[in-house]
Parts: structure tokens; sequence; C-alpha cells
């Protein structure tokens, strides 16, 4: 974008016309004109007068092409993977500090050449690489102030790995409140943090409840896919998933009650009696173990709500009442020994 149009552009979002632009700095409404059609350049002396007027900073009024399209990104940073692989760390650097005056408001490519920057120097073990460190940490931290989500979230990163690289976690950090809540990454690299700052209780619990959500999004995760494998009547794939949650339940100690109760719904699917019978056995017996993944030392930092004995009781009426559905389970009618356990109860 040329100067005039910047001029033109901010003049007008601050519906200024080009007669009090020109009375505020002393100039003819004409010189303005020019200046918007490309016809002439203001005089140095009024590049930060007029940038104050317009409330935007010199880089903004001085960026020639401010704005970058993807493809256009894409071909300045294929153009510096070139040059790092054929020429010297310090003139690419060179060149890439260039290229950010040139675009010095184009976010996604100063996010980018600092990113390749600092990862290629590490990679290569580039001779005095601390003195890129503050171009590098001061274009991310020009990044971590774009109004973009992505943009920043990235940036941030970026400034983590930065302080950590440095053993500077209280720096790493402050850096970790830009990522979401909802990100998985953040709750495992605080949890870091907190192993490396003495924090001992408060990492192994943000490990202890990545492992729980981790396994709670996977369980339902393997059951989705199940019910896709059913619908497709594949019931080869259908049995594997449901092994599969039976051994997750078991390796993140989710207890018997949990290993038993993810196959009732193929078993009653295929009509399967004696697989029928093993699982509801199982699922019965174990229901006052529900909640035995309390007790687990995977979690033992974590804090659960103790569960209400009526809680337990409820639950095993409402099982034993969805088992003694006719229509459910018809097919165990002819079954003595499903008759016998159902009865008992």
């Amino acid at each position: 974008m040329q100067i005039g149009e910047i001029i033109r552009n901010y003049r007008k979002r601050l519906n200024m016309t080009q007669e009090e632009m020109a009375n505020c700095l002393g100039v003819t409404a004409p010189a303005v004109n020019k200046w918007e059609n490309s016809n002439s350049l203001p005089d140095i002396m009024l590049l930060a007068p007029i940038a104050r007027l317009l409330n935007i900073s010199l880089d903004t009024l001085l960026s020639f092409e401010e704005e970058l399209t993807d493809e256009e990104i894409n071909h300045i940073i294929h153009e510096m993977d070139s040059k790092l692989k054929n020429e010297p760390y310090e003139e690419v650097f060179q060149w890439a500090k260039g290229t950010i005056e040139q675009y010095p408001n184009c976010e996604p490519l100063i996010l980018q050449l600092a990113m390749i920057l600092d990862a290629s120097r590490l990679a290569k073990d580039i001779p005095d690489s601390e003195k890129y460190e503050g171009y590098i940490k001061d274009w991310y931290l020009r990044a971590l102030g774009s109004e973009d989500e992505d943009i920043r979230y990235r940036a941030a990163d970026s400034l983590f790995g930065f302080y950590l690289r440095k053993g500077q976690y209280e720096n790493a950090e402050e850096y970790l409140k830009y990522l979401s809540n909802q990100d998985p990454e953040r709750k495992r690299k605080q949890a870091f943090i907190y192993s490396k700052t003495n924090r001992v209780y408060e990492a192994y619990r943000a490990y202890e409840e990545l492992l729980f959500s981790g396994y709670q999004m996977m369980s339902m995760v393997f059951q989705s896919i199940y019910v896709m494998a059913m619908q497709e009547n594949d019931r080869d794939k259908a049995h594997m998933l449901v092994e599969k949650q039976r051994e997750l339940a078991k390796v993140f100690e989710m207890g018997k009650y949990h290993e038993a109760s993810c196959g009732l719904e193929l078993a009653t699917a295929e009509k399967d009696v004696e697989a029928t019978l093993k699982t509801v056995e199982s699922m019965l017996a174990n229901v006052d173990k529900i909640c035995d993944f309390t007790k687990s030392h995977l979690y033992e930092h974590m804090e659960f709500k103790e569960p209400e004995e009526t809680f337990v009781k409820e639950l095993y009426k409402n099982l034993l009442t969805n088992f003694k559905d006719e229509e459910t389970f018809s097919y165990m009618k002819e079954n003595k020994r499903w008759q016998e356990f159902i009865e008992r109860r």
C-alpha cells in the first residue's frame, strides 16, 4: 500500500476532510490531494505530524506494502528456507531483518520468520547465537500483540519455549496465560513448570488431571468409533474396540465395573447369552467399586467427592430394573442361570 493510500484511508476513518487535514498541518488542500493520489510525497519533516494527526505509528505510515497475501508470505518463507540451506546464517538473518523492516505490520510473516530463524539457530548450533535472541524475542512480542487469536497463541507458545530453553521458568510461565484453558497442552506445560520450580504437589496433580481427562476423552472416542462400526455392521471391529475400551479402563485403573460395563451394549446387540451373563454378573458384583479409581495411586493428588451411600444403592437398583426388562433381554428368558441370577436379586 502506498503512503498516499494510507493517508487517505486513515483520514477517512477519522471523518476528516482534505482541507481540515491541510489546516492542521499548515499545508494546502491540493498538497494533501497530491499525496493521496501519489503525485507527490509529504516533506520528511511532516511525517511525524501526519502520523500523530492520523493516530498511527510511523511504521504504519511508511509501510508501503503492509498487507501481504498468504501466497506472498509463503513465497518469502520458501525463499528464506532456500537461503538457509545455501547461505551463512548471518546473511540470512540480515535479509530476514530487512524483510521485516519492509513489512513491519505483517504479523503472520514476522512470526513465521522469527520461528524459522529461532529453530534454525538451535538446530545448526550457530556460533554466538545469543546475539540474535533479542531480535527474535522482540519479533515474538510484536506478534503477541496481534488481534488474531491464532497468531497470539503461536507467539505465546514460542515465547514459552524461548524462555524454557534458557531455564527461565517464571518468564516462561507468564506466557501460558495466553493459551486456552481448554488446551491440554497448557496444563501439561504448566505441570512441567511446576516440576521445575519445586511445586511438586501441584505438578503431580496437574499431570494426574491430564491422565484422568485423557481417559475420559479416549473412552468417548472409542465409543464413537464403536457406534460407527456397528452402523456399518462391522462386528469384528466392534469387538476389537470393546476390548480396547476394556484395556483402557484397566490401564487407567478405573476399576472392575468400568472394565466390564463397556461390553454390555455389544453383548445385547448380538444377543450373546454367555457374554451378557458374564458382563451383568461382573457389573452387579462390582457396582460398589464404581468409584475405585479415586483410590488409585495414579490419582492420589487429585481430590474427588466421596459418593454417597445412596448413590451406589440407587445405581444397583436401576441396573437390576434394566436387566429385568423383558423386551431388551428377551433372548435371556430361556437361560436358567440368568433366571436364577436375576431372581436372587
